[in-house]
């Protein structure tokens, strides 16, 4: 079930952390899980979070989160969260008093109040109280009182003539940015100051109501309540953390406050429709976006990457980023957030290839962030980091229980990260409004912090805002006391329902402009601080590397910024375009080869122009084997433009070639094959067919040959031209997966390499093909269906055949494999140039070397006295009449025969017939005859008068066929 729920989860972390029980009158909140597998599961993984969750008004003391560990164990094991009762807040404050509350926190069960009075003040009621299980203090609130002027208040005394006026204030003690640790002390300095000056609202003293607000707007909601409906009426509030200051100032106007702020950045609080009432001493967190735009420009940083936490102050910060980059030609290729767990959004960074990363989160959550960063690999020589200013210094070594990263691995992490922060402490020496400088006024909160570790101390760079922020104050309601006496109304006379106040404080506030020791304090129409920025990097240490004037638009650089590799990385992988070429060894090799074939097909070509009237040249019909030599050599020379690409021209170029290629070696392959297949073809319709067709079909005229060769040629031709007018060649680029090249280089190989190639070119190779493979394979059937043929016509027909199956073979599998091999360049142009080779030189000695070899061995050289000279070509056609003449003639002659011997079958069929007769008759008068006298002889035949006419066969010679007769008899007249 558990791997079922989380099958992202690998098996090594099977173990993972059992449920444990929630704490009583609270729950606990399972992220991502139902309810039926809550009941289900009884495993957890490794890195996954709970939260504890109370019912009612109580709120959780201890870990409100807790992540499980590989060990199989929770976060903070040890300590216990509980659900307590809150007792209400309106003790931690007393009037003309101070409060001190143990153990720090929200008041819950357990918590201690001891209260103590200022001078001249006394204590009525318990200096104790505690806070109980019911949720309800064992005591009533005590009061401290003065003399006995407090007890008739129109009498004034000259030691305590002022009137109070306070100011409700929330100050973020824990949470997502404790800054209250530091603000407040700063606040009260300055408060203390304020009230000791006799020039500043002399007849007033201005009193600090707080709450910890935990930076939670929750819990603020509930402070603000108490704040609001609890004596005494505050005049203005002073709330810090963006969420919290949102919440305050949407709700001021209701009750017609003015909201000061010390610690809020966000930009949605620039909106003085939203919220008309409001102001604040820290300036917007846009003042850091033209810093980061104009660092941008200067590292050259064209793509940058976002992280931020889901909340509206960097929500709204990175909306106005991502307009600003987007003018500046800029581009945020990727965009992550995230709410408690970063893990996933980081991971998205890393996957992403994210280079230059701008950072948007509390502090609580960097120290989450930069873990994972750790984790991810996520730093070094190849990233940055923007990063808010306003961490603690030393913010990533702080023990964080919600991380499993060690100090060593957090620093290592965030090495060198760039800081943008407005200046919140004024860099040059000069007394301001509360006459001390800046770094006078860091010595006296050092001391009014006892000794604290600023780094360690939240809020720490904050407070000089904090401190300018009641010096505003004090000063804008120092303003507005004229104005209204004049009017008949005075401070201590402000309501919640009275606007002509409110009114003067607002305008007092709006006009304020001082010297402050954060700087000069001056407000936009927006109500939000203008000042300048500060940039800084850590190294080691932060050190300030520059400041941004976003006014003026200027950047003063102090050049000491260092990086981890030779300068500021690249933001992005560099890819450096490669282009593929062809090996020029092999180019060369295949070039030579191609060089020595056109000069063998040059000496072949002249061999045979030379030879054409030798009767042996003659009779293997020459001009057929001239196309071929021809072809071949415009074959060979196609084998240079296959291999010549962006190294030897320029890209414009490239098409040029393409079409080179086509037609050389489209038009050199219908040449030499065509011419080839021609002679086979005429071979075989001569002397294939049935005796009958023989005699109209055995003259064979030269111009039905060149015809043949024409009409392939013209498809060719045809075909070719339709392809390059329709759909026309042209140069295409294919990109191969990204290579790193050797070393630790921050860059990628992007192989490049160049084809001819046209819209639908499968379909178009599909047709040539298929065109040329049909004419290959029918080639091949009638060299079979040839090869016992002789004949004196085309005498060289056997050479061709064996010329068609090498070509034929070599060109079917040279086709498909050069289309698998397209990719890689070497091996696709090896086999198609090779093959073309092969088939030429092939084709050539096959044809050519016979020949020559008869002619240098028999002597068979033209020559002036032959008689071919005189007569021409006439006498192979003399020749050829005359032994058609013989043979008609002979035919003739074999018809005559057979009747002749029909003839003297009769005739001695009838002498057998008369000597039978005359043998019958002679016996009964011969014998009488031979008593009385001799008698004379008897006629017999002459055996020679019963021969056959000279020239006919005897018939007594049965071994004398009709056959016989014509195979001795051709030849006789033959001759």
């Amino acid at each position: 079930k558990w791997m079922i729920i989380f099958p992202h989860v690998f098996l090594s972390s099977f173990l993972g952390c059992a449920i444990i029980r929630p704490p009583r009158d609270g729950g606990i909140r399972y992220r991502g899980l139902t309810q039926e597998q809550i009941r289900n599961v009884q495993i957890l993984p490794v890195d996954y979070e709970i939260e504890y969750i109370c019912r009612g008004n109580r709120v959780i003391v201890g870990p409100k989160v807790r992540k499980c560990l590989p060990n199989g164990t929770w976060t903070d094991i040890t300590q216990h969260s509980r659900c307590l009762l809150l007792c209400p807040r309106v003790w931690t404050s007393l009037e003309n008093g101070r409060v001190a509350l143990k153990p720090p926190g929200p008041p819950v069960e357990g918590t201690v109040l001891h209260y103590s009075c200022h001078a001249g003040f006394m204590l009525e009621g318990r200096n104790i109280t505690h806070c109980t299980k019911l949720g309800k203090w064992d005591s009533p609130k005590p009061r401290c009182r003065g003399g006995c002027l407090n007890r008739h208040p129109h009498l004034r005394h000259p030691g305590n003539s002022k009137k109070k006026l306070y100011i409700g204030a929330l100050f973020p003690m824990s949470g997502g940015w404790p800054g209250g640790q530091a603000c407040l002390p700063s606040a009260q300095m300055a408060l203390d100051l304020v009230n000791n000056r006799t020039d500043i609202l002399p007849d007033y003293e201005l009193e600090l109501i707080y709450y910890d607000s935990m930076c939670d707007p929750g819990e603020s909601t509930k402070l603000l309540y108490d704040l609001l409906y609890t004596e005494p009426i505050k005049t203005v509030l002073m709330p810090g953390c963006s969420s919290v200051s949102t919440l305050v100032a949407e709700a001021a106007r209701m009750w017609n406050l003015i909201v000061l702020s010390y610690g809020s950045s966000s930009p949605a609080l620039s909106n003085r429709n939203r919220f008309p009432t409001f102001f604040r001493t820290h300036p917007s967190a846009t003042l850091h976006n033209p810093t980061r735009v104009r660092l941008f420009q200067k590292w050259k940083w064209t793509k940058i990457a976002t992280i931020q936490q889901t909340t509206e102050v960097f929500t709204s910060t990175l909306d106005d980023l991502e307009q600003r980059v987007k003018e500046a030609g800029i581009e945020i290729s990727v965009r992550q957030s995230f709410l408690t767990d970063p893990a996933v959004a980081v991971k998205n960074l890393k996957r992403q290839d994210a280079r230059i990363i701008v950072g948007l989160f509390y502090e609580t959550e960097a120290r989450k962030v930069f873990c994972e960063v750790f984790k991810e690999k996520l730093y070094g020589k190849k990233y940055v980091w923007f990063l808010i200013g306003w961490y603690a210094d030393n913010w990533f070594k702080i023990k964080d229980p919600s991380i499993n990263c060690t100090i060593e691995n957090m620093t290592e992490a965030v090495e060198g990260h760039v800081t943008t922060e407005i200046v919140m402490l004024n860099p040059e020496t000069v007394r301001g409004a509360s006459n001390l400088t800046s770094q006078e006024f860091l010595g006296a909160l050092m001391n009014r912090l006892g000794g604290k570790n600023p780094e360690e101390t939240g809020g720490f760079q904050e407070a000089p805002l904090a401190y300018d922020a009641v010096w505003a104050l004090a000063l804008a309601l120092n303003k507005t006391v004229a104005p209204l006496k004049a009017k008949g109304r005075r401070l201590e006379d402000f309501n919640y329902n009275n606007h002509d106040i409110t009114a003067e404080i607002y305008r007092a506030l709006n006009t304020s402009s001082f010297e402050g020791v954060s700087g000069h304090v001056v407000f936009d129409a927006q109500g939000s601080r203008m000042a300048m920025t500060l940039i800084e990097q850590l190294q080691g240490n932060y050190k300030k590397i520059g400041y941004y004037d976003s006014s003026q638009k200027n950047l003063s650089w102090f050049g000491n910024d260092v990086w981890i590799g030779a300068g500021p990385p690249a933001d992005s992988t560099i890819v450096i375009e490669e282009f593929r070429y062809l090996s020029q060894k092999l180019f060369a090799a295949v070039s030579v080869f191609a060089g020595l074939g056109i000069l063998l097909g040059i000496v072949c070509l002249t061999f045979n122009i030379y030879n054409s009237n030798v009767r042996y040249i003659q009779n293997s019909q020459p001009y057929l084997n001239n196309m071929t030599a021809v072809g071949c050599m415009m074959a060979l020379a196609a084998v240079f433009p296959l291999g010549i690409d962006g190294h030897h021209i320029h890209r414009s170029q490239f098409p040029v070639v393409c079409q080179f290629r086509l037609w050389l070696l489209g038009l050199g392959f219908s040449l030499a094959y065509g011419s080839m297949f021609t002679k086979i073809w005429w071979v075989h319709n001569l002397f294939t067919k049935k005796e009958e067709k023989k005699e109209k079909r055995k003259h064979l005229e030269p111009w039905k040959l060149y015809a043949t060769v024409g009409v392939l040629l013209a498809i060719d031709v045809l075909s070719l031209m339709i392809w390059q007018i329709v759909d026309p060649l042209h140069i295409t680029v294919e990109k191969f997966t990204r290579e790193a090249p050797k070393g630790d280089l921050d860059v990628l190989i992007q192989p490049l390499l160049e084809h001819c190639t046209s819209e639908k070119m499968n379909t178009w190779l599909g047709v040539v093909y298929g065109y040329k493979g049909l004419l290959l394979l029918l080639g091949i059937f009638l060299a079979y269906e040839t090869k016992s043929v002789s004949t004196e016509k085309i005498n060289d027909h056997r050479a061709v055949g064996m010329a068609i199956y090498n070509v034929a073979v070599l060109c079917m599998i040279t086709a498909p494999v050069t289309m698998i091999l397209t990719s890689q360049q070497d091996a696709s142009f090896a086999f198609a140039a090779l093959a073309i080779v092969f088939s030429v030189y092939i084709t050539l000695v096959v044809l050519f070397v016979p020949k020559m070899r008869r002619l240098i061995t028999r002597g068979e050289w033209q020559s002036e006295q032959q008689d071919t000279l005189k007569t021409g070509s006439s006498t192979n056609n003399n020749d050829e009449e005359k032994s058609r003449q013989l043979e008609r003639e002979n035919r003739e002659l074999q018809k005559i025969i057979q009747e002749k011997e029909q003839r003297v079958s009769e005739l001695r069929n009838q002498l057998v017939e008369r000597q039978a007769l005359r043998n019958r008759r002679r016996p009964s008068s011969g014998t009488n005859q031979n008593h009385s006298n001799p008698s004379p002889p008897s006629s017999q035949p002459d055996p020679k008068s019963l021969l056959p006419p000279p020239g006919y066969p005897n018939p007594a010679d049965s071994k004398i066929s009709r056959n016989h007769c014509h195979n001795s008899q051709i030849p006789l007249l033959y001759k």
